[in-house]
């Protein structure tokens, strides 16, 4: 029993690491993932250093962006969101 209390601030601290820093992390990365797998020609995006283009290839780990100034060939992971729904979307009034 003295054992068991000795090791039991151990034990909360990592419940604790775990539920507030390692488990929102792996939640965000599962996204991440499922969000680069669900891409599609055509797709108007914004990557993470801020160009906007549309998809026009894709490959295993690629993909072909079409931009104003050209094409670009980028990872799927360089990609920050996707903005088709958005731009199709008519904008509320408040």
């Amino acid at each position: 029993m003295g054992q068991l209390t000795q090791f039991a601030p151990f034990l909360l601290m990592f419940v604790v690491i775990y539920f507030f820093m390692i488990r929102p992390q792996q939640k965000k990365a599962k996204s991440e993932k499922e969000f680069e797998s669900s891409l599609k020609v055509g797709d108007k995006i914004i990557t993470k250093s801020g160009l906007h283009g549309k998809v026009s290839e894709l490959a295993d780990t690629t993909v072909i962006v079409e931009t104003m100034s050209g094409k670009l060939k980028m990872e799927r992971s360089a990609i920050s969101m996707e903005m088709s729904a958005a731009l199709n979307t008519p904008a509320v009034k408040k």
